[in-house]
């Protein structure tokens, strides 16, 4: 009998050798090439032997029988996220930083759903069932109709749902699941791959809502082969920072609806509260008239978002300036900086440049150059930004301010939490060709140039 190959599979990316090596070529990650015996390949093709079955084909509506295709929590910031509400069968993965709130997240979602009447079960593989009744009773949710469950074995989840079918499942996490078939340990990528390819198997046949917690990386990155996001219908990161007690649930992929949608959650003594206006909320602390703070008025999928930029002029004590970003890309504000220094004649090269977005939210958008902008001339001048006003835009590599999408309602959201003043590129129009008409009160200043808003800057 031959002897199985054995091969080293990376526990980052999923990237599989021939022979150990220290560093991981497809993911740049050290020391995480583990070696793992590979699952037996299926069959090339049919042949000749036993007719598989016929499918069973059906049209595009719903039967006036059937029940109603999505589920609510009752959490608007969650059900936003999911896309309205969870569609029966759906798998998604939520990954997020250890401690962060992913299981008290998913506890008050369940208890919601089970409240409603649905058959719900929360797996545990980390935690005693013990455990999770003292959360729960913390919570305030230990009289919730919530089925518990301590378990690790695939093969045991999978036969209670195929005896006792139920409407939400929760698998914390999926990482600590492992099939008894496969030579590998629990948490592997061989594991992490077959039970989830396994429990989604299922849960796709008996129509079960079902959560997987996901850990992550150092990168943030949710960990286990990649095929693993490839495979559930929704992913969605928690994000957040310990100190602050907001979180962002944040969309990435998600079949049912779109994506780059967030929910704003803040973190309390009885868990997670929803945050109906969360732009008030990120700005309920700035202070006016400050050097180096500006205000970039952003959308996050179909939701606008206002958020405080600071920024930090200093000397640079060793002849070697810092750059150091807290909530942006660090490459973005390397460009932003280059474009300031031969477009504009504005000196960094000797300053240490510090910049952060206030809540610990992070921000990906590119029209949030223009913010960024302002509130970096404001430090290196030290004169305030203009009071109540907003930016966004987006910075070419000529010093030139383009438009961006969706400026009126970014405008009206400015206008709602009291903002007087926008500067935006010049020319925006919308999809109609109309010229945007600024809301009742709101005077707005376009720029074609970044020398527009230093002139600007200087003369007011």
């Amino acid at each position: 009998m031959a002897k199985p190959k054995l091969l080293y599979f990376c526990q980052s990316c999923g990237a599989s050798y021939n022979q150990w090596a220290g560093k991981c070529e497809s993911c740049g990650e050290w020391n995480s090439l583990q070696q793992e015996e590979p699952q037996s390949a299926p069959p090339k093709g049919l042949g000749a032997g036993k007719k598989g079955k016929g499918l069973e084909l059906v049209g595009l509506q719903y039967a006036e029988s059937k029940p109603a295709p999505r589920f609510k929590t009752g959490f608007n910031e969650f059900d936003r996220v999911t896309g309205g509400g969870l569609v029966r069968g759906c798998a998604i993965l939520l990954g997020g930083d250890p401690g962060i709130g992913k299981s008290t997240l998913l506890l008050q979602a369940v208890c919601a759903l089970a409240q409603q009447g649905l058959k719900c079960v929360y797996v545990s593989g980390e935690e005693a069932v013990d455990q999770v009744r003292l959360r729960a009773r913390r919570l305030g949710l230990d009289q919730s109709p919530v089925v518990l469950a301590s378990a690790t074995n695939v093969r045991d989840i999978v036969a209670t749902l195929e005896q006792n079918p139920v409407d939400v499942l929760v698998i914390d996490s999926i990482q600590t699941m492992y099939v008894d078939t496969v030579d590998a340990a629990p948490g592997t990528v061989t594991q992490v791959r077959t039970a989830a390819q396994e429990l989604i198997r299922t849960v796709k046949k008996t129509g079960t809502c079902t959560f997987f917690v996901g850990h992550v990386t150092k990168d943030g990155q949710i960990a286990g082969p990649r095929v693993l996001e490839h495979m559930v219908d929704t992913v969605l990161y928690f994000e957040g920072d310990r100190g602050h007690q907001f979180r962002i649930l944040r969309t990435v992929k998600n079949r049912f609806g779109a994506t780059d949608e967030i929910g704003v959650f803040e973190m309390g003594e009885l868990g997670l509260a929803e945050v109906a206006n969360p732009s008030a909320l990120f700005l309920a602390q700035r202070q006016g008239d400050v050097m180096g703070s500006s205000v970039f008025a952003g959308m996050e999928g179909t939701r606008p978002l206002l958020v405080e930029v600071q920024a930090l002029v200093a000397p640079a004590p060793y002849g070697a300036p810092r750059r150091s970003v807290i909530g942006w890309d660090q490459n973005r504000l390397s460009m932003i900086l280059a474009v300031l220094e031969a477009r504009c004649g504005l000196q960094f090269s000797g300053s240490e440049v510090y910049l952060n977005m206030a809540g610990g939210i992070k921000i990906t958008e590119p029209a949030a150059d223009l913010a960024v902008v302002a509130a970096l001339v404001s430090a290196l001048q030290g004169r305030p930004v203009p009071d109540n006003t907003v930016f966004f835009g987006e910075v070419g590599l000529s010093g030139e301010v383009r438009a961006v999408a969706q400026p009126d309602q970014r405008l009206k959201e400015s206008a709602k939490l009291g903002f007087t003043k926008a500067m935006i590129a010049k020319r925006v129009r919308s999809a109609g060709g109309k010229q945007v008409a600024p809301p009742d009160g709101m005077r707005i200043h376009e720029i074609a140039h970044l020398e527009d808003m230093i002139d600007y800057f200087r003369n007011n």
